[in-house]
């Protein structure tokens, strides 16, 4: 942008006004004191005549007069609102020669700080705070449009106006609903909306359906789905070619361009443009961003007091999008991140499943969508949880290293291992374990207590249940993989680690290089294929990635931030049909119901916070620091911390690492560095770079504003120093570092077994399915049976239950029978198979609501139990007792009644019966017997 030169005596108007004609320059206005129409498409006139007075610019474009600037001290910035009707009255003033009919549309207020505009085409015309002034081409094609886009908007059509269902419309009634208030919300003119969806919902499929709405029916140029993550990026962009609208048989990348922005260029053709946040950070700076920078969310960076400030970019002029979609907008709207965003002209629409008090606020409590968690394991959309809880000893209390033994030293990154004699005792705390320390009996504990009590965690299974497990570091998902692997006696395909890590290839100690598996084919396996089982995860897969077979997240590591937690959570929301679950899980015997959270670190009790940018560096990880300070961040906080810990660091290296460092840094010693980074913050040298930007001597106050400044470049000069091979190579470094390795603690199991809440969960699940039957037990016939006219039992036949089911399938789907099977388990500590029909098992529940079991006991058991009883007091009474055939004939009997309920004679000309000669082998072994014994069976047997 183009500097106003600042004039010795100037009154404020006059600095105002030499800031606003750089800014009219910099927007690529010719600014003029007389009309020169020859320079350039825009000319900005200073002091135009109109018949009530000089306005203080008039805006031309094409020859032709469209809008006007009225220029205003620094002071009045307060209250800037306040000037509207001194802008709009030279708006609609007769201009000195222009022969104008009609009010100039494009209006502006602005003090050279503040800039203010209002679209005068609109239906409710109303200003709001711009970046910048709009580009003359920008005001030429709005002209050439006709009306505005707000005008556009007002007269959206209906998403819906026929009222069908929603699925008709390829969509499900949360996202019908999300779409159509966000439509509302946009012909109020509304600036912001918060569409909050639970976690696999279909947050992104509603967003591509409302972005093509507004393509085709509002006519915007350009819109931005923003991420912030590369792995989000790559996810969005593979719905959008997937995505068909309901009204045109063609693709959406068929019909508009999408473009996913890998590097500096951004093709102004796009009608769609996909990004993360830290490009789009680095595209309005006009800098190169290396693709792993896109990996790591941002939000676990350590955030810069002072951000390097946005500046005018003219190839993304703050007009560039019509609408920006912040995906995961939660992590992606503050502090450096939020400039970004307030640099562009655009309706700003958030994204998220977890938003917190800020969000709200940012998005001025305009939530367009409220659909929790809560409604869509309700609705059926998503799957609740339960909570199984492994505690051990050492994962409470820690341990203590004896002195006088040899204890083994591991490098964390080679894995090369030694041994030394430990001098004292040593303890260590439960936070140390998997990062200072080792202990694998620990790791093995828990994974051994993980595998005993699968069955009662998930009954009747014959494999692992899609299980992901998420590890504290690299290192400590290594431990775990390779003791997994050990305990369930499988190879390397069973269990896997994904990270985004997993694709970089690996220095062995003896110095070859192992190849490392690209993480994108290992999630696409977890997904799709039996192998593998068990993923190991740091970072990749705890947010904003699907693998909707996952049944089972086994925590290892605690998690403070509560949006984060839920996050993580997230991924086991997901729910699939039984057809597509049995593809990776072939012994599931239902669709899949919940997912089980396994806690084996107390992540489930611990004190959750929201999820804040950090602040406090001592937790920050060293690369994360770093990668802050190369990006902009400059306050003492980061700096020092980031100083303090390589000068630590700096006294550990051997000759070697020395070496590599220095090579890394283009011959700059890492001491050097140190120093840069503290003189950088030094009181005395900042006050000296502020005096001579200042261009004053010693004695004089250069201002604080100045003093900021001065910090800045001194901190960006030692940052130059710094690359990301350097930061990289800092990282390895760190994390080669020795680990102690914890050999003789043997932990043991304190308690395996379900959490009070998941207990209490289940208690409230089966009271709301025992509360359904009670208001329904009038109006279903089977229900009337079972709950008032008790001997009529054996008249309940498969049809009755069906009629039971359907009704509770329409009003109540998260009542599922085997859903309410497992609750059951769980309070009547029953660890059979579960049933394999939902008929049988939800005649099983209705007997135990109604009091006829004590506890849930499967229905064909009780037939089984029944029919044994039955024969034994038929045989006792002195009657005849049945030969063998007769027996095989009431065996088939029973099994008949154990899945359908009720036995009469017209069955007995179907399977399997027929193959046994059917009724009428069935007449001939018992005679005219044969009716009044079916009778006794229906009763003796479904008591």
């Amino acid at each position: 942008m183009n500097r106003p030169v600042t004039r010795a005596n100037q009154n404020p108007e006059q600095q105002a006004r030499d800031r606003i004609d750089a800014q009219l320059s910099a927007a690529g206005w010719s600014v003029q004191s007389k009309i020169d129409f020859a320079a350039g498409l825009g000319q900005a006139v200073r002091e135009w005549q109109t018949d009530v007075g000089p306005a203080d610019y008039v805006l031309f474009v094409d020859r032709k007069a469209v809008g006007v600037i009225e220029a205003k001290r620094e002071e009045e910035g307060l209250h800037l609102t306040a000037h509207e009707s001194q802008t709009e009255g030279y708006a609609a003033a007769k201009l000195k020669w222009v022969n104008n009919k009609a009010p100039l549309p494009f209006l502006y207020e602005a003090t050279g700080r503040i800039t203010r505009f209002t679209d005068g085409r609109d239906p409710k015309p109303r200003s709001r705070e711009v970046f910048a002034f709009h580009r003359p081409e920008t005001l030429r094609d709005w002209l050439n449009e006709g009306g505005s886009l707000r005008a556009r908007l007002a007269v959206l059509p209906l998403l819906n106006p026929e009222h069908k269902p929603a699925q008709e419309l390829r969509l499900r009634d949360c996202q019908e609903t999300a779409i159509t208030n966000l439509e509302q919300s946009f012909r109020e003119a509304r600036p912001r909306a918060l569409i909050q969806m639970a976690t696999g919902a279909g947050k992104t499929y509603t967003a591509i359906t409302s972005i093509y709405r507004l393509l085709k029916h509002a006519d915007a140029k350009r819109v931005l789905f923003l991420v912030d993550t590369k792995n989000l990026g790559e996810q969005a962009e593979q719905e959008m070619m997937a995505y068909v609208p309901i009204d045109d048989n063609r693709k959406f990348t068929e019909l508009y361009s999408v473009q996913r922005l890998k590097s500096s260029f951004v093709d102004k053709g796009a009608d769609v443009c996909i990004s993360t946040i830290q490009r789009l950070y680095s595209l309005l700076q006009d800098k190169e961003l290396d693709e792993a920078a896109e990996e790591i969310n941002p939000a676990e960076l350590v955030q810069p007091k002072a951000p390097a400030p946005v500046a005018y970019n003219a190839k993304i002029p703050p007009e560039f999008f019509d609408f920006i979609f912040i995906d995961e907008c939660h992590r992606s709207i503050y502090n450096l991140w939020q400039q970004v965003l307030d640099y562009f002209d655009a309706s700003l629409i958030g994204l998220t499943a977890t938003p917190d008090n800020r969000t709200y606020g940012f998005f001025r409590k305009n939530v367009v969508s409220d659909y929790s968690h809560e409604k869509a394991v309700a609705d059926g959309v998503n799957v609740g949880n339960e909570i199984y809880l492994i505690d051990t000893h050492v994962t409470q209390h820690g341990g203590v290293i004896a002195a006088e033994q040899q204890v083994e030293k591991r490098e964390r990154l080679t894995r090369k291992k030694r041994w030394e004699q430990q001098d004292e005792d040593a303890a260590y705390t439960a936070k140390q374990l998997d990062r200072d320390i080792v202990n694998p009996d620990q790791i093995r504990t828990v994974i051994r207590a993980f595998r005993d009590n699968l069955p009662a965690i998930f009954p009747g299974r014959e494999e692992v249940p899609k299980t992901l497990i998420f590890a504290k570091t690299d290192s400590h998902a290594d431990d775990i993989i390779n003791t997994v692997r050990e305990e369930f006696g499988e190879g390397n395909a069973f269990c896997k680690k994904v990270t985004y890590r997993a694709a970089q290839d690996k220095k062995l100690a003896d110095g070859s290089v192992q190849e490392g598996e690209d993480p994108k084919s290992i999630l696409a396996q977890f997904r799709n294929e039996y192998h593998p089982r068990i993923a190991v995860t740091v970072d990749m897969i705890a947010t904003g990635t699907d693998v909707k077979p996952l049944e089972c997240l086994l925590f290892m590591r605690d998690v403070k931030s509560r949006n984060y937690f839920e996050q993580m959570k997230g991924r086991g929301t997901r729910t699939l049909d039984m057809d597509e679950l049995r593809k990776v899980t072939p012994s599931a015997k239902t669709a899949k119901t919940h997912y089980v959270i396994v806690d084996a670190i107390g992540v489930t009790k611990s004190l959750k916070t929201a999820s804040q940018p950090l602040i406090t560096k001592p937790g920050v990880p060293l690369k994360d620091l770093a990668m802050g300070i190369l990006m902009g961040a400059s306050d003492t906080d980061s700096v020092s911390s980031l100083a303090g810990r390589l000068a630590r660091l700096n006294k550990q290296l051997d000759a070697d690492d020395q070496r590599r460092l220095r090579e890394a840094a283009g011959g700059v010693e890492l001491s050097h560095l140190v120093s840069q980074l503290f003189n950088a913050i030094d009181g005395d040298l900042i006050e000296a770079r502020a005096l001579e930007l200042a261009g004053l001597t010693i004695g004089n106050d250069p201002g604080d504003t100045l003093r900021d400044k001065a910090q800045q470049q001194l901190v960006g000069e030692a940052a130059a120093l710094m690359n990301g091979e350097f930061i990289e190579l800092i990282d390895t470094i760190r994390r080669e570092k020795e680990q102690t390795i914890d050999h003789d603690t043997l932990d043991t199991v304190i308690y395996a077994g379900w959490s009070q809440d998941s207990a209490a969960q289940a208690a409230a699940l089966t009271g709301e399915f025992a509360d359904w039957l009670a208001a329904h037990r009038d109006e279903i016939e089977a229900l009337t049976i079972f709950f008032a006219r008790p001997w009529r039992r054996r008249e309940v036949t498969l049809k009755l239950v069906r009629q039971v089911l359907d009704k509770l399938k329409a009003d109540k789907p998260r009542l599922a029978p085997l859903r309410i099977w497992q609750a059951y388990g769980q309070l009547d500590q029953y660890n059979g198979a579960p049933p394999e029909q939902e008929l049988t098992a939800l005649l099983a529940l209705i007997r135990r609501v109604c009091g006829l079991d004590a506890k849930i006991t499967p229905f064909a058991d009780t037939v089984r139990k029944n029919f044994q009883t039955w024969i034994m007091q038929h045989h006792a009474g002195g009657t005849d007792k049945f030969n063998e055939e007769q027996m095989n004939w009431l065996r088939m009997l029973r099994d008949h009644i154990c899945h359908s309920f009720h036995v009469d004679r017209s069955d007995l000309d179907y399977s399997p019966f027929d193959a046994q000669g059917g009724l009428g082998k069935m007449w001939q072994l018992f005679g005219e017997g044969m009716d009044p014994l079916l009778d006794e069976l229906n009763e003796a047997l479904v008591a």
